[in-house]
């Protein structure tokens, strides 16, 4: 029993997000949407103890899903409206075509992502409302993980998302893509959405993994989608920059056990270096704009740094150091201040990093940030202070629940013992 509820979650983390779009693109209600895959979900969790998980897991979920949505459609009175409403939107000279919704549902995919991502960062929505509700629905992400990939309350996502899918549904917002007179105001919202995607893909707040390697390729392929959609934009081409030079680094990130590997720490050999050819393209086609570098574009920048540098010892910190000056006058933020701390540190040395943490650590929104303890615990072992780094590791490890990642900080957490010589 036990081992089919991981199989059905880990399959749920997978077809979550393509199952809830090709639901939103027949019932047109992504909160109905969502409900009907839970239950497609819940119906998993029943059987497959019994009946043994099938060969086409995800095909088993939609087909359920489907016929769910169906009887759904026809029990409700709602579906006389929406009938009398498509058909008046399909009239031709006249003639009003009923919808097959057995065919329907049964259509090829085309996009029905990149239409559920767009319709998640509609306008209607707060920008906040936008990244809670896409994170939810495109990358399956629980209210806890989004809380902590966002630095907010768990109480605080859980309405954004209820009041978002109200919102969607009370202005019947469409299931498409904006055209193109429409796109730059939503444009904003979108790219974030996608980049927090992929972050949790990268580096998963919350469980077993270190690395979720389907929201990774997810955001990738949301990412060159628009990049087609929207060539002249140069934050698109700088967000799939920074997203293909960091996926590059995926192998090496985890060890041969599945421990997480730290990037100073890496084999830069087995970075992928097709990825990282693709994201320095992609990097040369947003600067080749001629306009001022937005924040994506600044850190795919930062991102090359590390990519042209074979080794660790060979990176231009400094130049690093100067891309997140501009990038914190550009989107400040504590965490872009962190990071830049981080950069000064190996540019100047520990004690010039240590003084910009601690210029941002009373900073409420890094209250409950595990990477806050675990850069100062780094700066102070590197200035010899083994018991205050201690502290600082041991409150990282308090503040994350990736089981990797804990690990990591428990083996700082032994290094700076009296026993190691700290």
């Amino acid at each position: 029993m036990a081992d089919v509820k991981r199989t059905v979650d880990a399959i749920w983390r997978i077809e979550s997000a393509r199952l809830i779009a090709a639901l939103t693109r027949i019932v047109r209600d992504v909160g109905l949407a969502e409900d009907l895959a839970q239950e497609a979900l819940v119906a998993a969790l029943e059987q497959w103890p019994q009946s043994g998980v099938p060969d086409n897991p995800g095909g088993w979920l939609m087909g359920t899903a489907k016929h769910r949505a169906i009887d759904r459609l026809r029990r409700a009175a709602v579906f006389e409206q929406k009938k009398q409403e498509l058909g008046r939107e399909i009239a031709i000279q006249g003639q009003v075509e009923v919808r097959d919704l057995e065919a329907e549902i049964d259509d090829p995919f085309d996009d029905d992502l990149l239409r559920l991502i767009f319709m998640t960062c509609h306008p209607v929505l707060s920008a906040d409302a936008r990244v809670a509700l896409t994170l939810r629905l495109l990358a399956g992400l629980t209210t806890t993980e989004i809380a902590r990939a966002y630095l907010v309350s768990e109480a605080t996502v859980a309405q954004r998302i209820v009041r978002a899918k109200r919102t969607l549904s009370e202005a019947r917002v469409p299931f498409v893509v904006p055209e193109r007179d429409e796109l730059a105001g939503r444009l904003a919202s979108v790219l974030e959405a996608i980049y927090l995607i992929f972050n949790e893909g990268y580096a998963a707040t919350a469980g077993e993994e270190w690395i979720r390697p389907e929201l990774i390729e997810e955001a990738l392929r949301l990412g060159r989608i628009l990049a087609e959609l929207l060539p002249s934009e140069p934050e698109v081409h700088g967000l799939v920059a920074l997203m293909e030079l960091h996926a590059s680094r995926a192998r090496a990130r985890i060890g041969p056990s599945g421990e997480a590997v730290l990037l100073l720490d890496q084999d830069r050999s087995r970075w992928d270096w097709l990825l990282v050819g693709r994201g320095l393209a992609a990097l040369d086609r947003a600067q080749s704009t001629g306009g001022a570098l937005g924040p994506y574009t600044l850190q795919a920048a930062i991102a090359a740094c590390h990519a042209r540098a074979r080794l660790a010892d060979q990176t231009d910190w400094e130049r690093i150091v100067a891309l997140y000056d501009a990038l914190a006058e550009l989107r400040p933020s504590p965490v872009v201040e962190l990071n830049r701390a981080v950069a000064v540190g190996m540019a100047f040395g520990p004690e010039a990093g240590l003084e910009l943490v601690d210029a941002v650590a009373s900073d409420p929104a890094l209250g409950g940030y595990h990477l806050l303890p675990t850069v100062r615990g780094d700066l102070l072992a590197k200035l010899g202070r083994g018991e205050e780094a201690r502290a600082e590791f041991d409150r990282a490890v308090s503040l994350t629940r990736n089981a990797r990642e804990r690990a990591v900080l428990r083996e700082r957490v032994a290094a700076c013992s009296p026993q190691n010589g700290r």
